[in-house]
């Protein structure tokens, strides 16, 4: 395949860093725009990484780096809302034998690797930029910028995310949805005692959480019914939080007791999406959140998106036809691995929602998991 072809990449985050990487290190030419000036470089808390995510960040050349940032684990706990450990079930090498099954790390951290990757690659990249308009023909892609700059390009890969304006810019109108579930959450010093994710079900919120992120810290959330976010003040944060953490036991109290800077807060909602037809319009192609998301009640949001970089990247290196047959053929090898997940996400969800006591959680999750061992 020529190493003449260009790409574009419309953000920066874990999709689209990491497809940047594995496209420039097969001799392509690749530009990424990423809208936000400084990268996403500060945003998010923690992120808790299974082996199926690992196995990508190992392609990327990254693992090590992780490996060294992050925490790893193996098992899970699931505890009474007073702490009482009630289950550990070991965690699935989803990534393989070689690999944890889990590592837990900040998010800052995770994305100054992956930026320091690109920026390693010879990747041109420019922040604080997107792209306004999008016009096809036969030869390719013809972009205009938001800094009045043009590129015209091979392919267009869109990697802007869950609210993807290039998803709508080229006709498809899937749109997120939100589920009934909201999550706060934050980082906070990790207690000796905390070395792995346990999970209380019950009590003030349906779910209460913490992960390990690196050898002093943590992140600790806690699921709740969504709510308007123009009734809860940004500087009431730590107090929302702190309401519904203080009435945990274990090792909550003294992780509450570091829950008091509200710009350290994070709230979001659950939101799901599936685009189900073609993920691409032309030589236009969606990877990562711009083509599906599900709640982090099974932790796989960014391992997915990780995972489309590597397929689509493979897919692109291996074959001289950029054409339709491709691209639908990308679609089609990962809406069957995309759906189950974004549908057990959302079922584990609906259960904590309906208060359903005999729900097969344990049996979901097993299956699910079961099924990521395998290649994407």
């Amino acid at each position: 395949m020529s190493t003449t072809r260009t790409v574009l990449v419309i953000g920066g985050g874990a999709a689209g860093n990491a497809v940047t990487v594995l496209l420039r290190r097969a001799g392509l030419a690749v530009d990424l725009i990423e809208a936000k000036d400084d990268w996403n470089a500060t945003a998010g808390s923690g992120i808790t990484l299974q082996g199926n995510a690992l196995r990508v960040l190992r392609e990327l050349g990254v693992w090590d780096r992780v490996q060294e940032a992050g925490f790893g684990f193996g098992s899970v706990g699931i505890t009474a809302p007073d702490g009482t450990v009630l289950h550990v079930a070991r965690d699935l090498r989803t990534g393989g034998d070689d690999l944890p099954a889990t590592v837990g790390m900040r998010r800052p951290r995770l994305q100054q690797i992956l930026i320091e990757a690109v920026r390693a690659s010879g990747a041109s990249v420019r922040l604080g930029t997107t792209a306004e308009i999008l016009d096809q023909d036969a030869d390719g892609v013809s972009v205009r910028f938001s800094d009045g700059a043009e590129g015209h390009y091979d392919l267009v890969i869109a990697a802007d995310g869950l609210g993807s304006a290039t998803r709508a810019a080229i006709g498809i109108t899937d749109k997120p949805e939100p589920t009934g579930m909201a999550i706060w959450r934050v980082a906070a010093p990790r207690p000796a005692g905390v070395t792995r994710t346990d999970l209380a079900y019950g009590g003030p919120a349906y779910i209460a959480g913490y992960c390990p992120t690196s050898e002093t810290t943590l992140y600790a959330y806690v699921v709740e019914a969504n709510r308007d976010r123009a009734g809860i003040p940004p500087e009431s944060y730590a107090d929302e939080m702190r309401r519904l953490t203080r009435h945990y036991g274990g090792f909550w109290p003294e992780i509450t007791a570091h829950i008091t800077d509200p710009a350290q807060v994070n709230y979001t909602w659950f939101d799901r999406l599936l685009v189900e037809g073609s993920w691409h319009r032309g030589r236009v192609v969606l990877i990562g959140d711009a083509a599906h998301c599900c709640p982090p009640t099974l932790a796989q949001g960014a391992a997915l998106s990780l995972e489309d970089a590597w397929v689509l990247a493979q897919m692109l290196t291996g074959s001289d036809a950029w054409d339709d047959a491709l691209l639908q053929a990308y679609h089609d090898r990962r809406i069957t691995r995309v759906r189950p997940v974004v549908e057990a996400s959302v079922q584990i969800g609906r259960w904590q929602l309906e208060g359903v006591r005999d729900a097969d959680v344990p049996g979901l999750m097993g299956r699910t998991m079961t099924m990521l061992r395998e290649l994407p």
